[in-house]
């Protein structure tokens, strides 16, 4: 009987040649390579940075493509600006094409007060020593100056970053360069611009709300961002920035009245907004004055229907602006929304309490920590308290007579 052939050799008079087995490695990665994306590291979206990189950290890394972040407007809406403004200039940085749509403001006004990219050296080394300053108090007199209660306490880090680095660091007291601005493919929608048309239908979105969508499905289709566009070696992101949607410019009057005429308006839009985005390379920030919306309920069918949604609330014009203890900070930093992809539970951050500053240069969302008051008169008390204090204690049925220096 002949003895049975091996699958991997040819028995011949030669020598036996092996082939390939079907363990092999893929190389070829299913991500789309495009500059200034990554996948994320906790579901695996594609995502980009939104140009604060304490922003992307509260966000589980990034921004993820074909989603929405809605920025409920501070009261000046002057950081929501700004978050708008980081987030367009990460996109020239990043060769992404941008679509800005405003009603008060001209796109292009916008555009020219983007920030300016800073050296990385600059904005790396900054924490680093102030890392150094906080660890070795022997170099900074000033760090010994502290009570000794305090002394033995663990340090707060207040500070929100990865270990892995994802985004730009940007110059918000001086403007982006023109050359480096024109050198990004923009489109702009500016509503003074477009007539808006009557439509024989009753539909519950806002002629223009309809005109915004219509455009935006335009550019999209035409640029090739649509997912059902035949793969090319240059594919590319899109970044949409929609300023202050719901405001009675959009001629939305969410902000006017208790109930709404067009209480369905901007909802219908972001319905339409996010099905164009989940079927396309693009993702949309949208800033929203809801501190004007007097109907709540509405502002949270608002919030649910965008997957990431933040509110700021400013100090400005507030009891905390002139609290000493809030000098440190220009205003709270509330999550309202966190995404639920590709996973059963979201990425909650990992701390509740969180207050943004803007420091001569950059714009940061810190941890809130207020430290305490380490002046010469906190543990000293006064004759006259200590008195009162006594007194409140036999009121109160403690039997105690006499002023007892009680040290807690």
């Amino acid at each position: 009987m002949a003895a049975p052939m091996h699958s991997a050799a040819k028995v011949t008079g030669e020598r036996p040649v092996f082939t390939a087995t079907s363990f092999q490695k893929k190389t070829r990665s299913k991500f789309i390579s495009i500059p200034g994306t990554r996948p994320s590291v906790h579901n695996g979206q594609l995502i980009v940075s939104t140009g604060v990189t304490s922003l992307d950290y509260l966000l589980g890394g990034g921004l993820a493509v074909g989603t929405v972040l809605l920025i409920e407007e501070d009261r000046y809406d002057s950081y929501s600006r700004m978050i708008l403004k980081y987030f367009l200039a990460e996109g020239v940085v990043c060769q992404h094409e941008l679509f800005v749509a405003a009603a008060h403001d001209n796109p292009h006004d916008i555009l020219q007060e983007l920030p300016a990219p800073i050296l990385d050296d600059i904005a790396v080394n900054k924490p680093v020593e102030q890392h150094r300053l906080c660890h070795n108090p022997q170099d900074n007199p000033d760090a010994m100056k502290i009570a000794w209660r305090y002394q033995n306490l663990p340090k707060v880090s207040t500070a929100l970053a990865s270990s892995s680095r994802f985004g730009h660091y940007y110059d918000v007291s001086k403007t982006m360069e023109p050359e480096i601005r024109q050198a990004a493919k923009c489109h702009c929608f500016y509503l003074p611009e477009h007539p808006m048309q009557s439509s024989p239908t009753h539909s519950p979105m806002l002629e223009s709300y309809s005109a915004l969508l219509k455009s935006l499905q335009e550019v999209i289709n035409r640029q090739g961002f649509g997912l059902s566009t035949p793969m090319s070696t240059s594919r590319n992101v899109m970044r949409i920035g929609l300023h202050s949607l719901g405001s009675a410019l959009w001629g939305d009057d969410l902000c006017c009245h208790d109930n709404p005429r067009h209480s369905h308006a901007l909802t219908t839009f972001l319905y339409g907004l996010r099905a164009l985005l989940r079927s396309s390379l693009a993702v949309a920030v949208v800033t929203v004055p809801s501190h004007l919306i007097e109907n709540r309920a509405l502002v949270g069918s608002i919030t649910r229907l965008c997957d990431n949604a933040i509110a700021l609330e400013s100090f400005k014009g507030s009891e905390r602006d002139t609290n000493p203890l809030y000098k440190d900070y220009h205003g709270l930093l509330h999550v309202r929304q966190v995404p639920h992809l590709n996973c059963l539970a979201s990425q909650l951050p990992d701390h509740k309490d969180l207050a943004f500053k803007l420091k001569r240069k950059q714009f940061s969302i810190e941890r809130l920590h207020l430290p305490p008051d380490l002046s010469d008169t906190v543990s000293r008390v006064s004759r006259g308290e200590l008195a009162g204090a006594a007194m409140m204690g036999s009121a109160c049925g403690s039997g105690s007579s006499g002023n007892k220096h009680l040290d807690f």
